[in-house]
């Protein structure tokens, strides 16, 4: 496998992150200037073309090839044996990004799969190219790896896109604004003179009205919860910070498909006073909590913040099964 690709970028692949920043800042606060891009949402994948096939691996290092063979199929066609390509692979559906349609692929069974291509293709998104040729890019600078990607993607026809850049800070406040409506959860932004490095080098600035947080348990049975038991990285610890409000059945069915029984020493007890929830439960007394493998998911929120909490019950939008617990940061303003 691999073959005609550098060995250094075989995977699992070490991949260049971004963090999150309040607002899109001005444009000279990364080396050589400030490049925007949108900030899809989709899972984040590397392809990989080698002589002897073509490849897409998730972050984490899973192999999410058989799931997207509809994307594979364009990447063998059309860029050329010996390039890493960096992007995010995502579902459009009636003008706007589906997530949950994407996610259907991981779940569905092999069967099924086939029905879900038809109905709702998949796309690459290529932000980046790690190689060319057989050569490694990542030591060279983001103009001149750009420039690189922007000649591979001459002739890209859909499932393959290049992703849209601007170093114009004013039409990437009207993207922030304007696209959300789309499913664009934001701006990433790169410096010209940045090589790529494992890290996080970029920063990003996403809507407030959703924040990633850490799931490690919740009220009710795991086959049919009735909440959400939420947390945050404060002082080192995983910290309960808020609850969900209370799920529909269909929602509580739909989470429990993600839940299973936690490995090793949890970071909660089973139990807890109310008054750790009293800004966002009616609950009195001791409250018991059914503890979980911490996963991630996203909630939506008045980002009321008192300091140590969510003033207010936060609403589950999705759980974010590609991303893991440890990466999971508190947001700029939180502590």
């Amino acid at each position: 496998m691999f073959e005609g690709l550098p060995a250094a970028l075989h995977p699992p692949l070490d991949l260049a992150l971004a963090k999150a920043v309040e607002g899109i800042p001005r444009g000279d606060v990364l080396t050589g200037g400030s490049v925007f891009e949108m900030k899809f949402d989709g899972f984040r994948a590397v392809c990989l073309v080698g002589s002897d096939g073509a490849w897409l691996y998730s972050r984490q290092g899973k192999d999410l090839s058989r799931y997207f063979p509809d994307v594979l199929a364009s990447v063998r066609e059309h860029i050329p044996p010996g390039c890493v390509i960096d992007g995010e692979v995502v579902v459009w559906s009636e003008g706007r990004l589906d997530f949950e349609a994407l996610q259907m692929r991981l779940v569905s069974s092999r069967a099924v799969l086939p029905e879900l291509i038809r109905k709702s293709p998949a796309s690459l998104i290529a932000f980046g190219v790690l190689a060319v040729a057989g050569q490694d890019t990542r030591g060279l600078q983001f103009r001149d790896r750009r420039a690189l990607l922007e000649e591979l993607a001459q002739g890209w026809a859909p499932p393959l896109h290049l992703s849209p850049v601007t170093r114009d800070r004013a039409l990437a406040a009207t993207w922030f604004n304007e696209m959300t409506a789309t499913g664009v959860e934001g701006i990433v932004i790169k410096g010209e003179g940045q090589t790529y490095e494992p890290r996080r080098i970029w920063l990003k600035a996403k809507s407030r009205s959703t924040v990633d947080v850490v799931l490690a348990a919740v009220i009710g049975p795991m086959e049919q919860p009735r909440a959400a038991v939420v947390g945050l990285p404060v002082g080192g610890q995983l910290r309960i910070v808020g609850r969900s409000a209370s799920l529909a059945a269909r929602a509580g069915k739909d989470l429990a498909r993600h839940l299973r029984p936690p490995r090793g020493k949890h970071p909660w007890p089973e139990e807890i006073s109310e008054r750790i929830l009293d800004r966002f439960t009616k609950e009195s007394g001791p409250v018991s909590l059914t503890l979980v493998e911490p996963l991630v998911v996203e909630v939506s929120a008045d980002v009321a913040w008192s300091g140590r909490a969510f003033r207010h019950s936060v609403r589950l939008t999705r759980v974010r099964p590609e991303l893991p617990p440890s990466e999971v940061t508190l947001p700029e303003g939180f502590g």
